[in-house]
Parts: C-alpha cells; structure tokens; sequence
C-alpha cells in the first residue's frame, strides 16, 4: 500500500488526468448519505457517556470570532475564555483553539500566555477567496509570522465549479508550502471548501479528495458566512472520504464542521458520526474540530446542568 501522497503522482501532472480521477470517483447516493446521517442523529447518548461527550466537544472547539468589528479587546476576552472556559469550574477542558483574523493572530498568542490553546487565522482572503495567489500567500504568511498554529484557508469555488481542478490542488500546495516556518516547523493547514456553494454531494466529494492529495492537515466544510454551512450529511461525507483516504494512502486527515452547530444535541449528533464512521483514532481534537462560536456556552449550561441537576441563570457564561 503506497504511504505517501507520490500515489497520486501520474493523477495530478494535469487538468485532464485529475478530471479522470475525480470524476471517475464512486456517485453519492445522496437518499443513501441523508438517512445514514439521520439514522445516526437519533443516537440516545445519556449520563456518564454524555458526560464525557460534553467535555470532549468542548475540547474540540475553535472558539471563533471572525468580524469586521473584532478589537483587541474583544480577541483577549475569547482567548481567556478559551482557556478557562467556566471560572467557577476548573476541570473544564480548554478548548483546542481560538480562530481569528490574521491582524489579530499576535493579540491572541499574547492573551493565551502559553496557554494549551492553539491560535488558528483565517487566510487566502477569507471568506470568498477571491484574491491573486501572490495576496493569498502573502496573506498565510503573515498570519505564520505572527505566530499562528494553523491557518484556515479557503479555496477559490468558482475555479473549483469551472472544472479547473488542477488550480484548486495547486493553490493548497502552495498554501501548505506558505504554512511553513523558517525553522522547518509549520503550521497546520485547514482547506475550507465552501460546501453550501459545491452545488452537488459528488462536488463535495472531489473537493475533499482534491485537497487531502495536495496536502490538508485538516478539510472543513464552511467559513460560516453563507447561508448552508455544516450538515450532519455534508460532514458524513467528508468523513467517509477521509477514511478511505487513510485506508488507501495510510495517511490520516482530520475533518472541521464549521458554522451553525450551536447546541449540545447538535455537538453530540457530530461525535456520533464520526465515532460510527471513522472511529476512535478521529475522537481527539487532533484529528476532529468544531468551528463554533456559540456553541461553548450551551455546552458549559449543559454541564453544570449535569453536575448540578440545575440550569444556571442567564448570566453565566459570557455572552460573545
């Protein structure tokens, strides 16, 4: 079984020969992909299990704040509530990042002061992507310089939707090559495709076969700036890519639903489908991450409801 991405040497020397292989990729049963992803949804998950299904999505959250009105200050509250999410509880886990624009990558790493919070930034002229490569790379390697862990790019949907496959592997290639640091380290890459713009599941498909080949440390579904962003069928069928992915390459990509998961039932939905279609190996924030504002605040209410057998008043977790 080949280890490394040369498997797809031959598929990506051109437009014509990665066309071939995308489109030659198996139909989605689209009735088949929407009621596996329902009958998954329908999952009970109580007590001790939900339980530790509440403090593991917490830790898998990129606690995001991405607004034309974003201040400094307003970048240091959410990087202190992503390391102490519930003052009044300290075995609350931290979450795993604070996302925020490049200009506010610095503020962030200041405020986290060490903290076990990864500080990712958008890039490529998030949300549209719609920017000359030089900008777009520009861009990440500015956000690198700051400091950030991982940079959150998007692709440029409309070369995608054009058929020019060939653009949109080449752009993440050298995103990924802007991700890396002087010292050789770098920055992991999360590749955002839009889904709510793909049009067809088969589209979302080859999106995630492209960016896995071209190098993603993570593929994402959305910015949250339009109006479909993360679905219970759209993230099953990233995952399910992301699995044979690993079973043909042996290579594991990690997988980010972003935008509209706003509640605990919503969160837990999310860790079943990813428990019953790629397994545990994916159940750490490492491999799995929800992009969410909101969502932290329902899930501290829903904890202390579990420890307590009580909702707390309205003003106990911050208001974003």
């Amino acid at each position: 079984m080949p280890t490394t991405l040369t498997a797809f040497a031959d598929v990506t020397t051109s437009d014509s020969a990665l066309r071939r292989f995308l489109h030659g990729l198996p139909g989605v049963d689209a009735v088949g992909l929407e009621a596996r992803a329902a009958s998954l949804g329908t999952r009970s998950i109580k007590t001790t299990a939900k339980a530790y299904a509440i403090d593991l999505a917490i830790s898998m959250i990129d606690l995001t704040t991405l607004e034309g009105a974003d201040t400094p200050g307003k970048v240091r509250a959410l990087s202190a509530k992503a390391a102490n999410p519930d003052p009044t509880d300290r075995t609350t886990p931290m979450t795993a990042a604070v996302c925020v624009y490049p200009d506010m990558v610095a503020t962030a790493k200041a405020a986290l002061n060490g903290a076990d919070v990864k500080v990712a930034s958008v890039a490529t002229a998030f949300p549209a992507g719609r920017a000359a490569l030089p900008v777009k790379l520009a861009d990440t390697a500015d956000a690198v310089a700051a400091g950030a862990d991982e940079i959150d790019m998007v692709i440029d949907r409309g070369a995608f939707l054009a058929g020019r496959y060939l653009e949109t592997y080449e752009l993440i290639r050298s995103v990924k090559a802007a991700c890396v640091r002087p010292d050789g380290s770098a920055a992991r890459l999360k590749v955002i495709f839009e889904t709510g713009e793909l049009s067809t599941y088969d589209n979302i498909r080859r999106a995630s076969w492209i960016g896995m080949m071209a190098g993603a440390d993570f593929i994402k579904t959305s910015t949250g700036k339009v109006g479909v962003n993360a679905t219970p069928a759209n993230t099953l069928l990233m995952l399910e890519a992301v699995r044979d992915f690993k079973a043909q390459t042996g290579i594991q990509i990690g997988v980010k639903p972003a935008g509209g998961i706003r509640t605990t039932k919503d969160a837990i939905k999310f860790l079943v489908l990813v428990n019953e279609t790629v397994g545990e190996d994916w159940l750490s924030n490492h491999w799995f991450r929800f992009g969410a504002s909101s969502l932290l605040n329902d899930l501290l209410m829903q904890r202390q409801k579990l420890s307590t057998g009580r909702y707390s008043g309205p003003d106990y977790v911050t208001v974003d």
